[in-house]
């Protein structure tokens, strides 16, 4: 049966200008080739072509899950809230979560992810050992109450996501539904064509213990990640740890006071006295669920604020204001040091190690301290590896200088453990006689965030260029413009249909060769077959359109070449 879409009757209008508000190239050749429209802020039309990849990708996405035994289900995208309320998250989400009232006052919230409505689902739907293990997934829409919604369909409020659970009896059980999940997950990425990176990361409001992303290397992302040269460490920059390696046998003098007017900052300090600002600790103030704690890092590293918040979770972190300082007397602004203090929580970063020697705020204005040695002179509440990773920081495996990318997170898969069945009781009848509990993974793929990464991974400077595996035609024929070259574009496009192609000709009157080969390299399709000056022979022109080789054939012999 033919495969065949005339771009004479296709829906798609292509822009010579990249969009004002486009910040990324996915954002820019995904609207200039009429595959998605704005609506609104973070909300996306997908037009015929772009319909057509998405399409392609989930489809890649459910034969590899149905491949594993997966069970493909649809829930409801606007949830009650009363099981989130049961598991915390109706809190914990934040301003993410979408939430509305019905015209009875009820509170619903439409779905960013579902662990919560999937658990209930296999409470009701399975009582006993045998009926376990189960993996389920869904492809349906998600949301997300972004607060800078950006790069098109990247960072999106409502978006297509493949999200899957699986139920076990045990953790061994869990860990193969897991390990089943990633080496599915690879063999979606490589056919989708997608370059990806495996690193460990953290599970966040998800809850759970291990966790890895799928990221796609690429300069748009907003993931940072690092990796060793050396060995196979990877990770997310939130999930890199420094071990605490207490300093032993070195003496230091005793603490003394130093006059330092007017350094109020670890530069002015640094500058003040000479030293260079890993000799100092930096004191940060945050509020931890309304209540001051004090962060405490070398001088010239920074606090990371996500890594902090993950670390406290579900507590909300947000910084000190002016005002916080008013009934604090004992708090003095760019002068706070950590021995002394009274009342307030002190968390520090493993670099800050017993043993180690620091100069430090000393809790009046204008002065500091030098010879303020952790674990002599102050107490360290909590150790947490809070600093923003730098390039070169030792690899946590075998010491090596870590290397920094960017990556769009394309996929994460979590073992939530028993996090959910706790929540809910979910136990089954056991092999004994007994109940059981259960545990869960939990598993996604951003399925419309795959086709801007391969957007941002694959196109040049003419535009997409897609693998084609997810492409939204196998062959783009052009007709360079007369009549005789209408018919045999029109000709072969339907030798092309019949032979199973998904073919895509432009046939459109009125348009000029050089516009309709502009808008073949803009969308992207692999292959493009041109009908042009040799078409009264016959003989038409095949592009690759990643490599730009070019032949000629005769219609023949085109056909019997893409049909492979």
């Amino acid at each position: 049966m033919a495969q065949v879409q005339r771009m004479s009757r296709l829906m798609v209008k292509t822009l010579r200008d990249d969009p004002a508000d486009a910040e990324t190239l996915s954002h820019k050749l995904l609207v200039r080739a009429g595959y998605v429209r704005r609506n609104a802020a973070g909300i996306w039309s997908w037009l015929p072509l772009g319909k057509r990849v998405l399409e392609n990708v989930t489809r890649v996405v459910r034969e590899e899950m149905d491949a594993i035994g997966a069970q493909e289900v649809l829930l409801p995208a606007l949830l009650p809230k009363e099981p989130y309320e049961a598991t915390g998250r109706w809190e914990e989400y934040g301003a993410e979560l979408f939430r509305l009232k019905d015209r009875k006052g009820a509170d619903y919230l439409l779905g960013p992810t579902h662990e919560e409505i999937f658990t209930q689902l296999v409470k009701d739907q399975c009582t006993s050992y045998k009926d376990l293990p189960v993996i389920l997934y869904q492809i349906q829409t998600k949301y997300r109450d972004e607060a800078r919604p950006r790069s098109g369909i990247l960072r999106g409020r409502e978006f297509q996501m493949k999200d899957s659970y699986s139920f076990d009896t045990s953790d061994e059980g869990l860990a193969e539904s897991y390990a089943l999940h990633r080496e599915a997950y690879v063999r979606i990425f490589e056919r989708l064509g997608l370059k990806h990176k495996i690193v460990s990361a953290v599970s966040g409001a998800m809850g759970g213990s291990a966790s890895e992303e799928f990221l796609a290397p690429a300069p748009a992302g907003e993931d940072t990640f690092v990796y060793c040269p050396s060995c196979d460490y990877a990770a997310n920059t939130e999930a890199v740890t420094f071990a605490l390696a207490p300093v032993e046998g070195a003496e230091h003098g005793p603490v003394e006071e130093l006059d330092t007017p007017d350094t109020p900052t670890i530069e002015t300090l640094a500058d003040h006295l000479g030293v260079p600002a890993s000799a100092t600790l930096k004191n940060l103030l945050v509020k931890v669920d309304g209540e001051i704690v004090a962060v405490g890092v070398p001088g010239n590293r920074e606090v990371d604020l996500g890594k902090l918040g993950d670390h406290l979770a579900p507590a909300e972190v947000e910084l000190v204001t002016a005002e916080d300082f008013v009934d604090r007397p004992d708090l003095v602004r760019g002068y706070v040091g950590p021995q002394g203090l009274e009342k307030v929580r002190y968390i520090a970063d493993p670099r800050v190690a017993p043993g180690t020697a620091w100069i430090t705020g000393a809790n009046r204005a204008g002065f500091h301290a030098k010879n303020v040695v952790a674990g002599r002179d102050f107490k360290v509440d909590d150790y947490l590896d809070v600093v923003v990773v730098e390039d070169g920081d030792p690899c946590p495996s075998c010491g090596t200088g870590l290397k920094l990318d960017r990556a769009i997170e394309i996929g994460h898969i979590f073992q939530l453990g028993r996090k959910y069945a706790d929540a809910f009781q979910l136990d089954v009848l056991g092999q004994n006689g007994k109940p059981v509990r259960v545990t869960m993974g939990s598993y996604g793929v951003g399925v419309s965030r795959a086709v801007a990464a391969l957007a941002e991974q694959t196109a040049d400077e003419q535009g997409l260029c897609w693998p084609r595996e997810i492409a939204p035609a196998d062959v783009h024929v052009v007709a360079a413009g007369k009549a005789l070259q209408t018919e045999l574009a029109l000709d072969v496009a339907e030798q092309l249909g019949a032979a199973g192609l998904r073919v895509l000709v432009d046939d459109r009157a009125g348009v000029s060769p050089g516009v309709k080969f502009t808008d073949a390299e803009l969308i992207g399709v692999p292959k493009i077959l041109v009908a042009g000056r040799r078409s009264a022979e016959g003989v038409l022109e095949l592009k690759d359109r990643r490599t730009g080789e070019r032949e000629e054939l005769t219609v023949a012999d085109a056909v019997a070449r893409l049909r492979g």
